[in-house]
C-alpha cells in the first residue's frame, strides 16, 4: 500500500543545496521522521498546540481541558471539539481583534493576515509567533527540494509577486496584510539578499503601480525563478511587459524608474528613498524579446498547479517564450502549511504533519487522521494551529494520490460547494476546468467564467475573454458529457439547453481581480471566477466587463 522509504532530503547534492540543508536540520529530520511514523509528528503538534491553548479565552469557554487539567488526546480529539467555520470563531475572533490577550492562544498576536477564500468576504487571522514558526518550517522544507532539483535558482534572483504584508491597522493597533507578504519578509537573511526588488516596492498598495515598479528593478537583474500563489498572475504578467515596453524601455535605458504607471513616484516617495533609489537604478539595454524565459535565465517557474490551475498552466509555455519546470507552491493557504511538494512532478504534496494538526472529512462527515487515509478517495480538510484555529473548517478538498512511506501525497482538487447543480447534473470545477480546456483548444484565452442562464429551460453560459474558437458551445457540449454522466442524462432528458457563448472585452479579468483586491482579497491569491454559482458572481463578472447586468444570465 505504500510506497518504499527513501530520503527526500539525501546528505550529497549542489552547494547551496547543502549549505540550507545545514541550517534546516530540525525540519529534515522532523519531515522525515513524519513519513515513518506520522501518528508520533502528530500527537507532538497536539501536544504544542494544547500548550498555546491552555489558560485562555477559547479554553475555558470549551472546557477543553476538564476539571482534571489534563487536555483531550489524540484519540479524544475528534470528540473534543466540534468542526467550525470561520464564522463560528467569529465570538473569540472579535475579542482578538480588539487587542485583548489569551483569547484563542497564550502567545501574543503579532499582525493579522487578511483572506478571503474564493469569493467570501475578508476574514482576518491571527499570527502568533509559534504559527509562524510552523509555516515558516514547512516553506523552508519546499526550498529546500527546490534547490534540490534546481541549482540555477540559487545562481541569480529569485522574482516572487505577492500582496503587501501591511494593508491596514484596526483601532487595536493590530496590522493586517496578506500571508505572501509576510512570508515574503520572514525569509532568511541569505534568501532576502537575493531578492531583486526593494522591500518598499512590495509594500506599495497599488497593484498596478507594485507590479511596474517590481518588473523595472526584476528587468535590470538575472532572474532565475518566477513565484507567485496564482498562474493566471504570469499571463498577466507577460501581457503588462508588452503593454509597458516603451515605457519600461525608457526606464531601462535612462536608469530611472518615471515613466508609466511610477510617474507619481516623483511626488509620494520621500528624498532618503529617492536617493536609494537613484543608487539601486541601472541604465540596461531594452529587451529585444518581452517574452520572460527570453528576458531572463529562467530555471523554473513556481505556482499553484491543482484545481483551475491546469487551465492557466496550459498556456505558461506560449507566455514565458519557453517550456520550463513548473514546480507547485505547495497546498498551503493563509490558514496554514498542509502539503509539501518534493518534485516538480507534483501537482500537491505530502502531508506536512510536523506542521498543523490535519484532519481528513470522508462523503460521510467521517473525520480520519492522515494515517488513516485511502488512495483516491477525497477528503475534506480541517485544521488545528498554533494561530488559534481549532478543528477550523479549510472547505477545501484534497485527493489521496498515492503515500510517501506512511504520510499521503495530496492534490487540491477545488473549494467545498464549488458544484453547479441546477437539475441534479453536479458539475464539479475540476470537471469544469477539464471539459472548457478540452473544448477551448490552442485559443488565446485569458479567463473563463460557466454559469447557468435561467429560462423555461435553462442552459449553460461560457463566458470568455480572448479568441473563441467556432464552433465553441458544441465543443464544449461534447467535452460536458463526457466528464459528467449526470449532466449527459440532463441533457438527453431535455431539462438542460444546448450550452452558448458569451464574449468578454479585453481586461475583464484585470479588472475583475482589482475590484476583488478593492473588496480586501489579496491580490495575488484572487482566484478567477471559474464558476458563477449565483446571480451575484455572474454580476462581478459582467460588471467587470461593463456589460449590462443579466448579459450572461440572460444569453
Amino acid at each position: 500500500m505504500f510506497a518504499a522509504m527513501q530520503s527526500v532530503f539525501p546528505e550529497r547534492g549542489n552547494g547551496p543545496y547543502r549549505l540550507f540543508r545545514g541550517f534546516s536540520m530540525e525540519s529534515v529530520t522532523a519531515f522525515e521522521h513524519s513519513l515513518t511514523d506520522p501518528e508520533a509528528a502528530q500527537r507532538a503538534r497536539l501536544a504544542a498546540i494544547l500548550n498555546e491553548a491552555r489558560d485562555t479565552a477559547f479554553a475555558r469557554d470549551n472546557a477543553l481541558f476538564g476539571h482534571g487539567g489534563s487536555g483531550p488526546t489524540l484519540a479524544s480529539w475528534r470528540e473534543a471539539l466540534p468542526i467550525r467555520s470561520y464564522d463560528d470563531h467569529a465570538p473569540w475572533m472579535q475579542r482578538v481583534h480588539a487587542g485583548e490577550a489569551k483569547v484563542l492562544t497564550q502567545a501574543p498576536v503579532l499582525s493579522l493576515l487578511k483572506t478571503s477564500g474564493t469569493t467570501g468576504a475578508a476574514k482576518l487571522l491571527p499570527v502568533t509567533a509559534p504559527y509562524a514558526a510552523e509555516v515558516s518550517r514547512g516553506q523552508g522544507l519546499w526550498r529546500l527540494a527546490l534547490m534540490r532539483d534546481h541549482e540555477a535558482v540559487a545562481q541569480g534572483a529569485p522574482l516572487t509577486f505577492v500582496s503587501p504584508a501591511v494593508e491596514g491597522q484596526l483601532p487595536s493597533g493590530l496590522t493586517f496584510g496578506s500571508n505572501t507578504g509576510r512570508m515574503h519578509e520572514a525569509q532568511p537573511w541569505l534568501v532576502r539578499q537575493a531578492f531583486p526588488v526593494p522591500p518598499w516596492v512590495v509594500r506599495l498598495p497599488e497593484y498596478e503601480l507594485r507590479l511596474y515598479c517590481t518588473l523595472r528593478f526584476a528587468l535590470q537583474a538575472k532572474v532565475t525563478s518566477l513565484t507567485t500563489a496564482n498562474p493566471s498572475t504570469i499571463l498577466l504578467v507577460r501581457r503588462k511587459l508588452e503593454e509597458w515596453r516603451e515605457e519600461l524601455g525608457a526606464d531601462l535605458r535612462d536608469g530611472t524608474l518615471c515613466h508609466g504607471p511610477a510617474k507619481v513616484l516623483a511626488e509620494r516617495l520621500p528624498l532618503s528613498t529617492r536617493l536609494r533609489l537613484a543608487l539601486r537604478l541601472r541604465r540596461v539595454a531594452p529587451p529585444t524579446d518581452w517574452h520572460p524565459a527570453k528576458i531572463w535565465p529562467l530555471a523554473v517557474v513556481c505556482c499553484w498547479k491543482g484545481g483551475p490551475a491546469g487551465f492557466f498552466l496550459e498556456r505558461l509555455p506560449q507566455a514565458l517564450g519557453r517550456a520550463l519546470p513548473v514546480r507547485e507552491v505547495g497546498i498551503t493557504a493563509s490558514e496554514g502549511y498542509f502539503g509539501i511538494p518534493i518534485g516538480d512532478d507534483d501537482d500537491g504534496g505530502v502531508a506536512w504533519l510536523g506542521g498543523h494538526l490535519l484532519e481528513f472529512i470522508d462523503s460521510s462527515g467521517q473525520a480520519h487522521f492522515a494515517w488513516e487515509l485511502s488512495e483516491g478517495q477525497e477528503y475534506r480538510l480541517v485544521i488545528t494551529t498554533s494561530g488559534g484555529l481549532y478543528r477550523y473548517d479549510l472547505n477545501d478538498i484534497v485527493r489521496v494520490t498515492g503515500f510517501l512511506g506512511r504520510a499521503p501525497r495530496l492534490r487540491f482538487v477545488r473549494k467545498g460547494g464549488n458544484v453547479l447543480n441546477l437539475t441534479g447534473e453536479k458539475l464539479t470545477e475540476d470537471q469544469v476546468v477539464r471539459a472548457v480546456r478540452a473544448a477551448l483548444g490552442d485559443a488565446e484565452v485569458t479567463g473563463f467564467t460557466l454559469g447557468y442562464a435561467l429560462a423555461e429551460v435553462p442552459r449553460l453560459v461560457l463566458a470568455i475573454e480572448g479568441q473563441a474558437p467556432a464552433e465553441l458551445p458544441q465543443r464544449l457540449e461534447r467535452a460536458l458529457c463526457e466528464a459528467n454522466v449526470e449532466y449527459a442524462d440532463k441533457r438527453g432528458s431535455g431539462r438542460l439547453g444546448h450550452p452558448a457563448a458569451l464574449t468578454l472585452p479585453p481586461g475583464t479579468y484585470l479588472r475583475w481581480r482589482a475590484a476583488r483586491a478593492a473588496e480586501g482579497a489579496p491580490d495575488g491569491q484572487v482566484k478567477d471566477p471559474v464558476l458563477a454559482l449565483d446571480d451575484r458572481a455572474w454580476d462581478r463578472v459582467t460588471d467587470a466587463a461593463g456589460l449590462p447586468r443579466g448579459a450572461a444570465r440572460g444569453a
